[in-house]
């Protein structure tokens, strides 16, 4: 199995704002997670670095330049390609839980394990495995709507790790929550990544969380360093 399980190779992404012209986002990023590595992204808005998550996720293609995803190039590969190695290998987290609110946690959790075609029952067993690692477990008869903000945000990494992904990429994931509930959150997405062994990239505005991370990446001027 590749260690390496991202790989930004000279991504360059440039937005054509009409009247102001083109404006380049992203310049050259090149970026290596290994399996079980968790990094900070740090960056002030508008710097790129949500485009970054979504090119890393295969939801934006770059002008130009490779993203390998567990050894896999991803860049020129189908739709169809592109769609399974999402499925299967990378996990979504962002500011906002976006959970299904008419099914309960664990349903949330079973339903992307059944459209990679894993049985109903072992889909269930995994869900309540994923709550009960985060502290959930006893809410997992419960629609988004009865949980707290920290549980909603806790159910939404599990769900995010249904698959079992190589990747995990987090926008702001702690961005709406107080923080006390914040580290709650944090302290179980630590806890996850280590026991699952998944690379992991996280987006937020929190140095204190992100000092806690393997790496501290920025974005300046389009390169990440």
């Amino acid at each position: 199995m590749n260690s390496l399980a991202l790989r930004l190779s000279q991504i360059e992404k440039v937005y054509n704002r009409g009247t102001t012209g083109e404006v380049p986002v992203l310049q050259g990023v090149d970026l290596e997670l290994s399996r079980g590595q968790t990094a900070a992204l740090l960056a002030p808005s508008g710097a790129g670095k949500s485009t970054l998550l979504h090119i890393a996720g295969l939801l934006d293609t770059p002008d130009s330049g490779s993203v390998f995803v567990s050894g896999v190039e991803a860049t020129q590969a189908s739709d169809g390609v592109r769609t399974r190695i999402r499925r299967q290998q990378i996990g979504f987290v962002y500011q906002f839980h976006h959970l299904l609110p008419e099914f309960t946690a664990a349903e949330n959790i079973v339903l992307p394990q059944l459209t990679c075609g894993i049985p109903k029952k072992i889909a269930h067993d995994r869900a309540m495995d994923l709550l009960d690692r985060v502290g959930v477990a006893s809410r997992s008869s419960h629609r988004p709507a009865d949980l707290s903000g920290g549980e909603q945000q806790r159910v939404a990494f599990c769900r995010a790790l249904a698959n079992g992904p190589s990747v995990l990429l987090a926008d702001e994931p702690t961005g709406n929550l107080d923080p006390a509930t914040a580290e709650r959150v944090f302290a179980a997405m630590m806890g996850l990544v280590h026991e699952t062994g998944l690379a992991a990239l996280v987006a937020t505005h929190n140095l204190e969380l992100a000092k806690r991370m393997d790496r501290i990446l920025r974005i300046s001027e389009g390169n990440v360093t």
